[in-house]
């Protein structure tokens, strides 16, 4: 089902609990995880201007969405993931539902989440490269990150091989693992396996770490395995990233491109990307490429990804020589 309300997730949500009142709201964080305590949080604090109509059309939207649920569907595998692709999108849903299905009676695993990055390093040093790597994967990205960072560097290669390399886990050993922090995993057997784990989490950890300790990482998985290091490193920076450069990187990327490469790429780009494109052109150079794109027509989505793929490509040569800085790392290295 899709929101009928024009707010953001959060903010639907923050709406939402403020016309609970207090007591309720408290009661409705008091079960929700750090991020989303934090994401909810910063919607609730930066609301204004809310107009009556949206607020009572998001209460008629989650009227509308209990009314639809049956007695059966409550609390079922089904109704959490329909609920959380709802609430957060297919991508970031993803990400999180077997997290939460698997440790939803979780009190180890789910405790790390709220503890200070240097002290969870401390809980998990010594255990297996193998057990940490698992933690990791089911840490938040950023907060895995600063774990890592304060793990001996010796080990941290080693351990993003591990999560990159993990394909699923067996609840079973969660409950294992969650027995070792805590032992007091009640666990879900019926689950066939997590979707913690693998290259993309292991580019997104390492997406979170400082620029020098995430080049060291990765020299040293490529000595030990070349196509690994190639695979974290494609998906580290993807072309919805480019939003993320400062404007003077943008504009040194930009002319490095032919027009071709360009329109094709960004014809299959979000609009974020495509603004921060236009915001770093001049007026008459940005009605050339908007006509091109708007003559353009269909194009194939592997022709999309290829010249995207391209242009990548330039951006992480421009990046290795020092011509520009990706992502939001710049605004760490500038003076």
């Amino acid at each position: 089902m899709e929101p009928k309300s024009k707010l953001s997730g959060p903010d639907r949500a923050a709406v939402f609990l403020m016309s609970l009142g207090e007591e309720a709201a408290a009661e409705v964080l008091r079960h929700m995880g750090p991020k989303e305590v934090q994401s909810v949080g910063t919607a609730m604090a930066s609301l204004t201007n809310v107009s009556k109509s949206d607020v009572a059309q998001v209460i008629d939207d989650f009227v509308a969405t209990v009314d639809e649920q049956t007695a059966l569907g409550m609390g079922s595998d089904d109704y959490i993931r329909n609920v959380l692709t709802w609430a957060l999108g297919k991508d970031k849903a993803d990400g999180v539902i077997d997290r939460i299905l698997l440790g939803r009676n979780s009190k180890g695993l789910e405790s790390l989440k709220w503890m200070d990055p240097r002290a969870v390093a401390e809980v998990i040093r010594l255990e297996h490269p193998q057990i940490i790597a698992i933690v990791l994967s089911y840490l938040d990205p950023d907060h895995a990150a600063a774990v890592l960072s304060f793990l001996p560097e010796r080990a941290q290669p080693d351990i993003l091989m591990r999560i990159a390399t993990l394909d699923g886990v067996q609840p079973s050993a969660l409950q294992e693992l969650d027995e070792i922090l805590e032992r007091q995993f009640a666990g879900n057997m019926n689950v066939k396996s997590s979707s913690v784990g693998g290259v993309k989490s292991a580019a997104t950890i390492l997406n979170f770490m400082d620029s020098s300790k995430e080049g060291s990482i990765l020299d040293k998985v490529r000595d030990v395995d070349e196509g690994l290091s190639q695979k974290i490193q494609d998906l580290m920076f993807v072309f919805a990233n480019l939003a993320d450069l400062d404007d003077r990187s943008i504009q040194s990327l930009l002319r490095e491109l032919s027009t071709d490469s360009l329109v094709m790429a960004l014809k299959g780009a979000d609009e974020t990307v495509k603004d921060r494109i236009f915001k770093n052109m001049s007026k008459r150079a940005g009605e050339m490429l908007q006509d091109d794109l708007e003559a353009k027509g269909p194009v194939r989505l592997s022709e999309v990804e290829t010249a995207q793929k391209e242009i990548l490509g330039i951006a992480r040569r421009m990046a290795e020589s020092g011509e520009i800085v990706l992502g939001n790392k710049g605004s760490e290295q500038m003076v």
